[in-house]
């Protein structure tokens, strides 16, 4: 499918996705704008897991690889998070666009060990598909103009591949215009 990625449906594959992941594949709803059938997996080399690396290795291009971050912010107290999808070439307006859809004071990436713990996935491989429901999910609309392209897994030694638009289709997603800057 894209680079050297050897893809089957994820859905017959949960072994290579976190456990967050696997549970919202296996409830993917029929009624989805995209087929869970098109929600592809391929397995990796853990060690090239980190975008530039992985690209590299498995000649998929940057513009077809799209990196979800989570931010956080503080407000009154509470902690408020969300996920930026972005692709590759560009980078999340963490404390422009970001930081005005948490209505907070300032945003920044979350603490690894607190992404990993809230997420259930391996860091370097973080996902939206599986987030906490009650997170917003932030993609930039370059993400969903993009025929196919490859996201983590919520593990290191896989990645997903699925259609650019299955992303702003999934539950809390809102697509944005200028989430993101080129990098």
């Amino acid at each position: 499918m894209m680079g050297t990625l050897k893809t089957e449906p994820a859905r017959t594959r949960l072994d290579l996705l976190a456990a967050p992941v696997a549970a919202a594949i296996e409830r993917w709803p029929d009624e989805a704008p995209v087929d869970v059938d098109d929600v592809l997996v391929a397995p990796i080399d853990a060690e090239l897991a980190d975008t530039a690396a992985f690209c590299a290795a498995y000649e998929v291009g940057l513009d077809e690889s799209a990196n979800c971050v989570v931010v956080a912010g503080k407000r009154g107290g509470e902690t408020r998070y969300a996920a930026c999808i972005v692709l590759a070439t560009t980078r999340a307006d963490v404390n422009g666009v970001v930081r005005r859809m948490l209505d907070v004071r300032k945003a920044s990436f979350a603490p690894m060990a607190e992404a990993v713990e809230l997420t259930g996935m391996e860091y370097g491989g973080i996902t939206p598909i599986g987030l906490p429901e009650d997170w917003p999910i932030l993609v930039d609309s370059r993400v969903i103009a993009t025929p196919h392209v490859i996201i983590g897994s919520g593990v290191r030694h896989s990645k997903i591949a699925l259609p650019g638009p299955a992303l702003g289709a999934l539950p809390g997603a809102t697509v944005m215009e200028d989430l993101a800057r080129p990098a």
